[in-house]
């Protein structure tokens, strides 16, 4: 009995830190309007990296169902500290287009940037969760 509380202890103290320690950048993000659409973005880690699905979308009408809908708009973002991610790929869904691409964190805000050779673009997400 002693030894299945004690194991229970140390699964509930592994869990709670494994929140601790969820990385700022994970939750949901609301993009900016492209081309008269926005998304929400789930922000989560895939394997070393984190990863960005598109789970809400809206346009002027409101929430919607687009085929874009559950599709991977970021991946292999690597956490380089201080709010600083890079080395990663950003899909701009109005496109088609892949960019390489980075992110800064700075407090509610996500200044996501992406670049095909010289021409960059940027845009910056707000909080949702």
């Amino acid at each position: 009995m002693r030894i299945t509380k004690l194991y229970a202890a140390v699964a509930l103290l592994a869990l709670s830190a494994g929140a601790a320690l969820a990385d700022p950048v994970e939750g949901q993000w609301k993009t900016q309007a492209d081309d008269g659409a926005y998304a929400v973005v789930t922000v989560t880690p895939c394997g070393p990296a984190f990863c960005g699905v598109i789970s809400r979308t809206f346009n002027d009408s409101g929430e919607y169902v687009s085929e874009n809908k559950g599709k991977a708009i970021v991946w292999d973002m690597v956490a380089k500290g201080g709010g600083s991610y890079k080395d990663g790929k950003i899909w701009q869904p109005s496109t088609g287009k892949i960019y390489r691409s980075k992110m800064t964190l700075e407090g509610g805000l996500l200044k996501v940037s992406g670049c095909i050779g010289p021409i960059c673009k940027t845009q910056t997400w707000l909080r949702v969760k």
